[in-house]
């Protein structure tokens, strides 16, 4: 007769944490790097345009997501240094870096955000155009890029809450090559006491082959 016990199996308790840490640690990687990468993008491409009057005729000025803010670029690269350093820290110490990228991500996506409705950048451009610092732009509009660059934060930010939740199952760089913290003991060659040779060589290491 078989009997059915409702107490669960140690190894398929561990088997759940271990499955979502490596689910988790795929999708904060992807979530992190195409972040990066999309919010870098965004703030290369033209973010707003309008047009001033320069000698009486008027003349069209566009703003990049670099003209208008570098917030987005810079948190972008912090957020994708931070992902990397995530597997090169334990403990508290990754706690922090990922606390870190969850900001870099909630930093991104509020700059870019503040960004899609400014219009200082084309302002400066246009007292520059018309050698007028009194000077403003006419007929302002503004792109989606902004609200890509959101997008691309709002990965990083899916990236580092990830971390903080399932990061300590996650590997450590260093981990492959740590053991107890205690150097290893050098093998010491096999002497052959029929062996005149093996003899010798282990009398020139200082070793006593009587002992082996």
């Amino acid at each position: 007769m078989e009997y059915v016990t409702a107490v669960p199996h140690p190894r398929s308790e561990a088997a759940g944490p271990a499955r979502a840490g490596r689910i988790s640690l795929a999708v904060a990687l992807l979530a992190g790097a195409l972040g990066a990468a999309v919010a870098l993008l965004s703030t290369r491409q033209r973010w707003s345009e309008g047009t001033t009057t320069v000698a009486g005729g008027a003349f069209s000025l566009t703003a990049k997501g670099s003209d208008v803010t570098g917030v987005p670029a810079a948190l972008a690269i912090v957020g994708l240094a931070a992902l990397v350093a995530v597997f090169a820290v334990r403990r508290a110490g990754r706690l922090l870096v990922a606390a870190l990228l969850a900001l870099s991500g909630a930093g991104t996506v509020a700059a870019a955000l503040l960004g899609a409705s400014d219009s200082s950048a084309l302002d400066d451009k246009a007292a520059q155009a018309a050698g007028d610092t009194s000077a403003t732009v006419h007929a302002l509009s503004h792109t989606a890029w902004p609200y890509v660059a959101a997008a691309g934060g709002a990965l990083i930010l899916l990236a580092g809450l990830l971390a903080l939740r399932y990061g300590r199952y996650w590997p450590a760089m260093s981990g492959r090559y740590e053991r107890d913290g205690a150097a290893r003991p050098r093998r010491r060659p096999a002497v052959d006491p029929d062996r005149p040779e093996d003899l010798w060589k282990a009398l020139d290491r200082g070793e006593d082959p009587t002992s082996a």
